[in-house]
């Protein structure tokens, strides 16, 4: 489903997967294998317009020609930490993509995202980029890590998360309309504290067994 911008990847094995990951009692191997499953799923919908060539292919029965698409023009760029999850994910579907990291914290007091890490492969402006991260939230990591790749122009932006709210896709949208965001889910809405409910929990804490 498509609604302004918002993609919901609605699959019932997706929506499946995320009803297990919402679960307390989850184990920390349990809710890191669901995260990047769900997001190997995902990839099949983020990517369906990804740009492809033919090339010519030698069968056990003859010549003829295949469609390929080019990994090393995409770049999937992880916010750190909890990225980490969707990032292996998305590397099972394409091992051949490039890999971006961006190193975010939330400021607790502000909510503002800070910067401390930004590595991203060369020539950003001939690669397509897929911008991925557990929760849109607030969406104040998400814009500040926008805002930051636009600066090298890349051809194309999409974010990808699992969960999302309507404060996090309004903050998003209002900042870059033309990013494109694909989501499993579109929760009721924030907390006073900027988590989602009812949401998934700290991701990142989830994922890694930390607290």
């Amino acid at each position: 489903m498509t609604t302004a911008g918002v993609h919901l990847v609605d699959h019932p094995l997706v929506q499946h997967k995320i009803t297990l990951m919402r679960r307390k009692e989850a184990s920390t191997n349990s809710f890191r294998r669901l995260v990047r499953e769900v997001s190997a799923m995902m990839a099949y919908e983020v990517l369906r317009d990804v740009a492809v060539h033919e090339i010519p292919v030698e069968t056990p029965m003859e010549s003829t020609t295949g469609t390929v698409m080019d990994g090393k023009k995409l770049v999937f760029v992880s916010i750190l930490r909890a990225g980490t999850g969707i990032l292996d994910g998305m590397l099972d579907v394409v091992p051949s993509a490039r890999v971006g990291h961006i190193g975010l914290y939330r400021d607790p007091k502000i909510r503002v995202a800070v910067e401390y890490y930004f590595k991203m492969p060369g020539e950003l402006h001939e690669r397509d980029v897929v911008v991925v991260d557990p929760l849109l939230a607030t969406g104040n990591s998400a814009v500040a890590a926008i805002d930051r790749l636009s600066e090298y122009r890349p051809k194309s932006i999409k974010f990808v998360c699992l969960l999302t709210c309507p404060e996090g896709i309004a903050t998003l949208t209002g900042a870059h309309p033309e990013v494109p965001i694909y989501t499993a889910a579109i929760d009721r809405g924030l907390d006073e504290h900027g988590y989602i409910l009812p949401g998934l929990g700290d991701v990142g804490d989830r994922i890694f067994g930390t607290k």
